[in-house]
Order: structure tokens, then C-alpha cells, then sequence
């Protein structure tokens, strides 16, 4: 990280001593895991509805998980695949595919047979960890063709017995014959192997990204990665001893991993989880567990606001709440403090870069830049280079839009099997994003939009996110997503996807003269369509693709 050709950091002046200070993680989520059932092994590590699981219980299940693993073939180094929501099954399987020597692949459980196929034979997945349910209704079929010879399930109602409709309105399935039941295996009394301990440099996930945009690439986080991130968590967000996260967003994905579990550990933590995202079960988990620190895309704090029982005493434990994974509008920064209290942090980051690279620090709030009206994502950690480039990946002027491109040691080495996609994106070992925005003189960073959504209408730019924070200071809209769609004579022109508050009322063409008013005549939406919901990823952010495919339907 030396040399003319890497960014100064403007930022450093804005992180107090403890961010500066260096972190020393340890070796992995195994080795935190270890020492906190040492040091506090009756304090409580997950709590799911009325269960609890301590953290001496937690290490002893993930033991017997790891155990049974190796006793049925898997050998260190190979991929274990993960499709389950957020419970304590997902971290009792993550936590002992580790132990066992595994690389975990975590599945979205909203994959479709086609997606998880693609994932098993990419990845050459050995073992796979599912519920009860998936495995019968397709995982079964799909797995069939694929090289995964070994099989857990488990039924997301153990470890609880509320039974919350709204979340677990399911029922528990006969045990399969031709899997083994993963709760029982965790009770079991197997010892883990005693010489597979994950190494810092060695591949702890292959994470696919979302597929917002094309077919998904299994990036590599490290163990290093992953402690890096989840030890600038805890040291830098200033909580409370022994803290209570709450996982907001899904523990398959990369935020949720870092961000809420692996942070967590290393803090020797409460994690609490509610299965699924579900506007009422969360603010009853809020009232209930009383959490320090939460993270979700923008359009679950979007939806957790629009519920009628939301209350500012929901949120009165928090000390931070951050949103990533989705553009945060200003508007909703603002409506949301006004309405409950929190401010809500930006912040940045993307799979491969093992969530953040930017966040809002704790004791400041992010600057709105006066030209673009774009809220800043936050500020880089002292040892992160963030530059902006140009198409020849020479850094441009402060103040000036081009890629955002990213040195770390959260930065991944690569994707899994692709060389040449890791060569495209990481020259000489640097993340290039995708991403277009800019850092002003203090080293605040602007995310502007991704660089394939840009919109050329009659030649000019049009970058989606502008036109999508003035739809958002509507008092209808709750949400709000602009593609560019075919046109005969602007080549392209803008259209706005928005759903609406709950009870508000207004039309397109009052939306689009709402938005002629405020953007220039080139900008604003020549059509809008109003949806009851926005198509969105597990993780909250909106699927501009499938929006673009709707229309070509139409």
C-alpha cells in the first residue's frame, strides 16, 4: 500500500484514536467462538423467540457438527453448502463445517432449483445443509445432479417453542431417509477433528454475489477478511459490553455474516434472530431482546416505518443503526429520525470487499453533497485505500465522478474457478467496484449508481439513484427504483417504478410532474408504473433487472 499511484486519506482527520488505532483479529470465527465460551461460557450467544443458546452450548453443538462431518467423508477443504434463514441451525452448520476444515457456501433460501444447481456444480459442493422443507419440495431433485453426497436437515422450529405464525407458520416434516436430522447430530456429543482449525489466509466462504446483474460469482472471503471487517466492527461502532446485535439482515449474506455474527462473536455478544425479515416480528424482537446494533438494506427500515405499530420506544436501546446492501435516501434518513428517534448510518461495501469498505463513523452524521442532492456512504478505515478512476484506472481529482476502486485487507484474492473474471476486477490486487461516485476533499464517500444502470437519454447521463431520491421526498412513496427503458427518439428515456406508503394516495402523472418540478427535463421520468411491492434480493436491494424485463413484457 505505498506508492504514488494509491490515494492519500483525507479520511484519517475524520476517525477518532480508537478507529485509527491498529486491530489484531484473531485467527477466525472458530477461535473467537472458543475463547468466549472460555471466558463467559453461560452468557447467552443466540436468543430465537424464547430460546436461548449460550456460548458454551453453541461450541459444544458446532463440536458434534464438525464431528459427525468428518465421519462421514468431508475432507478439509471441502465446499459446504448452507440454505437456511436466519436461526440457530445456520450458525450451529456454519460454525462446524468450519470446525471440520470446510469452506461454507452460503445459499440464498430464495433460490430457485436453477440458481442452487448453478452454485452446487460452480462451487463442487460435497455436503449440504437444508431445511426439512427445501429438501423435499426440490433440493432433493436438484442435488441429484450435482457432486453433494452428503445431506443435513433440519426444521427451523427447534431451539424455540413460541411458534410465530407470522415467521414459522410451517410444519416439522418426518425425518428424510436419505438425510441426517442436523439438530440431532448437533446433540449427538461428537468431537470436532483436532487438527482442521481454519487458517487467517485460508477460504472460509465462497459467497455468491446477488446476481443483480448476471450470473453469480462465488466470491472468496478469507478467514482474514472476515475477521479484519468483524474486529473494525467491534472496535469502532463504541457499544456496550457484551452487546446485543440484531440480525436484521439474512446471515447468508455478506453484511449479515460480517456485520452482525462475526462482529458479535468477536464482542462475546447476544445475537438475535427472527427466522425472516417480517415487519411486526422484528418490532416485537426489538421491545423483547432490547438490541445495542442492527444493520438492513434501506427499504427494511423503509418497511419496519410504514408499520402502524412502530414506536419510537422500539427503538430506544439502539446506540448504532446502519443500513447497506441498498442506496439509503436522504429523505428517509431524515423522515426516519423525525418519526423514531436513531439516526441511520450509511454505509458501503460490497461481497467482495467482505461488507464494508465505508461507513459513517459513530460521532458524526454523513454531509449531503448541495449539487447532486447524493447522501455520502461514509469514510474509509485507516488501513483501506479507496481511489476513484477513470476507464484507464488513473485516480481523477477529489470532487470528481469514476469507478470506485478498493485496497484492503478486506478485499477478497478472487472469485472461485475464475481467473479471468479475478483478473478483470482485481488488478494487481485492487477491487474494481462497478461503481461510479466520488470523494470530496474531507475523504467522504459519494456512491453515485452502478455503472451498467446508467441511463443515455437523447445523449445525456442519467444516473438512476439521482432521480430516485427526489421520488423518495414524495410523502406517498415509499419506494422507488428508475430504469432506462427503449425509446424510438431519445434512444432511451427514464422510467420510475414506485410503490406506495400505506393509505397514500397519488397517480403517475402527478409522480412524474412531481419530478419535472425538481429535475432537469432530461431526467425526469416520462413514465411511471406504481407496484404494490418492488421485486427486491433477499438482502433488500431492488432487482433493477427484473423491472427492466417487466417492461420489456409489456
Amino acid at each position: 500500500m505505498t506508492g504514488s499511484r494509491h490515494a492519500a486519506k483525507p479520511w484519517l482527520a475524520l476517525l477518532t484514536d480508537a478507529q485509527r488505532a491498529p486491530v489484531e483479529p484473531e485467527d477466525s470465527l472458530v477461535h473467537a467462538l472458543r475463547r468466549a465460551a472460555a471466558e463467559s461460557p453461560e452468557r447467552t450467544f443466540l436468543a430465537y423467540f424464547d430460546g436461548r443458546l449460550t456460548y458454551r452450548e453453541t461450541d459444544e453443538l458446532s463440536d458434534s457438527v464438525a464431528g459427525h462431518l468428518a465421519a462421514r467423508g468431508l475432507e478439509r477443504g471441502d465446499r459446504v453448502a448452507v440454505l437456511l434463514q436466519n436461526s440457530p441451525l445456520f450458525v450451529l452448520a456454519l460454525l462446524g463445517a468450519w470446525k471440520a476444515g470446510a469452506v461454507v457456501v452460503p445459499v440464498n433460501p430464495m433460490y430457485k432449483s436453477g440458481e442452487v444447481t448453478h452454485v452446487l456444480r460452480d462451487a463442487g459442493v460435497t455436503a449440504l445443509v437444508c431445511s426439512d422443507r427445501a429438501w423435499e419440495s426440490y433440493l432433493r431433485d436438484t442435488a441429484a445432479g450435482s457432486p453433494v453426497r452428503i445431506v443435513l436437515t433440519g426444521c427451523e422450529l427447534d431451539f424455540q417453542t413460541r411458534g410465530d405464525a407470522r415467521v414459522l407458520a410451517f410444519e416439522r416434516l418426518p425425518q428424510a431417509p436419505d438425510a441426517d436430522d442436523l439438530t440431532a447430530v448437533a446433540r449427538r456429543g461428537h468431537h470436532a477433528p483436532g487438527d482442521r482449525d481454519p487458517a487467517p489466509d485460508g477460504a472460509a466462504l465462497i459467497s455468491y454475489t446477488s446476481g443483480t446483474s448476471g450470473t453469480p460469482k462465488g466470491a472468496v472471503n478469507t478467514h482474514r477478511n472476515i475477521m479484519y471487517n468483524a474486529e473494525r466492527q467491534r472496535t469502532g461502532l463504541g457499544l456496550p459490553e457484551a452487546p446485543v446485535y440484531f440480525a436484521l439482515a439474512p446471515l447468508f449474506h455478506i453484511t449479515g455474516m460480517v456485520c452482525q455474527l462475526g462482529a458479535c462473536l468477536t464482542s462475546g455478544g447476544t445475537l438475535a434472530l427472527t427466522y425472516r425479515f417480517e415487519a411486526g416480528a422484528v418490532l416485537d424482537a426489538f421491545a423483547e431482546h432490547r438490541p445495542h446494533y442492527t444493520v438492513g438494506p434501506s427499504t427494511a427500515f423503509m418497511a419496519l416505518a410504514a408499520h402502524p405499530d412502530a414506536s419510537r420506544d422500539h427503538f430506544s436501546s439502539f446506540r448504532v443503526i446502519s443500513s447497506g446492501g441498498a442506496p439509503l435516501p436522504p429523505a428517509l434518513v431524515e423522515k426516519f429520525r423525525a418519526g423514531f428517534g436513531p439516526y441511520l448510518r450509511n454505509g458501503y461495501g460490497l461481497t467482495e470487499c467482505t461488507a464494508p469498505c465505508a461507513s459513517v463513523p459513530p460521532h458524526l452524521e454523513a454531509p449531503v453533497d448541495e449539487a447532486s442532492g447524493t447522501l455520502a456512504v461514509g469514510v474509509p478505515g485507516p488501513d483501506t485505500v479507496v481511489r476513484i478512476v477513470d476507464e484507464q484506472g488513473s485516480e481523477v481529482p477529489l470532487g470528481e465522478q469514476g469507478e470506485i476502486a478498493v485496497r484492503g485487507p478486506q478485499v477478497v484474492p478472487g472469485y472461485w474457478g475464475r481467473p479471468d473474471a479475478t483478473a478483470e476486477t482485481f488488478p494487481d490486487g485492487e477491487l474494481r467496484t462497478g461503481d461510479i461516485g466520488f470523494m470530496d476533499e474531507r475523504g467522504w464517500l459519494y456512491v453515485v449508481d452502478r455503472k451498467k444502470d446508467m441511463i443515455n437519454a437523447s445523449g445525456f447521463k442519467v444516473w438512476p439513484r439521482e432521480v430516485e431520491d427526489v421520488l423518495h421526498t414524495h410523502p406517498a412513496v415509499r419506494e422507488a427504483a428508475v430504469v432506462g427503458v427503449p425509446d424510438g427518439y431519445r434512444g432511451e428515456t427514464v422510467k420510475a417504478f414506485v410503490s406506495l406508503r400505506p393509505g397514500a394516495g397519488t397517480d403517475p402523472d402527478a409522480l412524474a410532474a412531481y419530478c419535472r418540478e425538481r429535475l432537469a427535463a432530461y431526467k425526469y421520468p416520462r413514465q411511471v408504473e406504481i407496484l404494490p411491492d418492488l421485486p427486491k434480493t433477499a438482502s433488500g436491494k431492488i432487482l433493477r433487472r427484473e423491472l427492466r424485463s417487466l417492461t420489456h413484457d409489456n
